[in-house]
């Protein structure tokens, strides 16, 4: 398989660059190395089935001029995305630009070559505060991010392109993601500031927040495995840890226990920890368990799996 991945240097585009590699596919990456760093692709530049190039996907023309001069693309592994909930809610264009618009114009390039099938990155973010279990027909969708927002007409802009010319499409909802070259999110965010301040860690929210976390290594396995036994014309999967999730407090004691056992953590109150945080949520993954996929590590599991990762790579 010839592959196409955007956000290929990002946190789960070079975990997935990786996997590709390793699985014998070629693979032509693309990042504009908002979030990606060029670092993440170390191990891969001498790769013979890897070209890499740095550009930006909204670049419509310079992306269809990069992939003409390579092989047929058989699919796009769409991963590019403003995955930093919180910048999007501080300033709403971030996402326009990164997280819709990037689909927006892959649609667009895969149409233009003729490309028959495209993976999505897509978000648990989509359904906002929905009470109860998330099922995959969960309805209706009122996010309350701008990042849920543009996935949820990133979904649609891709939908449609399946009634025009896409022959197959996956839409995977991912949870919270944890691993090795993470950019932000909850354990980036305690090891940044027990760096700075090793005598305290400031918590946004009470701590009470749950959420499933999955590591990364069990989203890819997912993804791929969905990749190969749903053939449907659209096939959309919930991907989650087996019926467990992590409070921030658990992130913010285990994170400190690695790190600075002696600091204190100071939690600065309220439910939420910014505003578009969705602070609890549970996933059904029914569907994922009927295509025959479990996880296996627990999402307490997997936190602390990625904190000892995280350690080993800043140290």
């Amino acid at each position: 398989m010839n592959c196409y991945v955007t956000g290929a240097a990002g946190f789960i585009g070079s975990h997935l660059v990786d996997r590709l590699l390793a699985l014998g596919h070629q693979v032509v990456g693309v990042d504009n190395f908002v979030l990606g760093k060029q670092a993440n692709l170390t191990q891969v530049f001498k790769n013979p089935n890897f070209v890499f190039e740095e550009l930006d996907v909204n670049n419509l023309e310079m992306a269809l001029a990069f992939l003409k001069k390579q092989r047929p693309i058989d699919t796009i592994w769409h991963m590019a995305a403003n995955s930093d909930i919180q910048a999007g809610s501080r300033e709403p264009d971030i996402d326009l630009r990164l997280t819709f618009l990037t689909t927006f114009n892959t649609v667009k390039l895969a149409e233009a070559l003729k490309i028959p099938q495209i993976a999505f990155a897509s978000s648990s973010a989509i359904y906002g505060n929905y009470p109860g279990l998330l099922h995959e027909d969960a309805g209706p969708l009122f996010p309350i991010s701008n990042y849920g927002a543009m996935k949820v007409a990133s979904e649609g802009v891709l939908s449609a392109a399946v009634e025009r010319f896409l022959k197959r499409l996956w839409i995977f909802r991912f949870p919270n993601v944890v691993g090795s070259r993470a950019t932000h999110g909850a354990i980036y965010d305690f090891i940044q500031k027990l760096r700075r301040n090793p005598k305290e860690l400031e918590v946004l929210g009470d701590g009470s927040q749950e959420k499933p976390y999955l590591h990364v290594s069990e989203l890819i396995d997912a993804m791929l495995h969905l990749f190969q036994k749903a053939q449907q014309p659209i096939n959309y999967f919930n991907i989650a840890p087996l019926g467990s999730s992590s409070t921030v407090k658990f992130i913010a004691e285990a994170t400190v226990r690695a790190l600075s056992p002696n600091a204190k953590i100071r939690y600065t109150g309220g439910s939420k920890g910014w505003v578009g945080d969705v602070p609890k949520f549970a996933y059904s993954i029914d569907k994922l368990k009927a295509a025959g996929w479990s996880p296996k590590l627990s999402s307490n599991a997997a936190v602390e799996l990625a904190i000892r990762e995280n350690l080993e790579c800043a140290s």
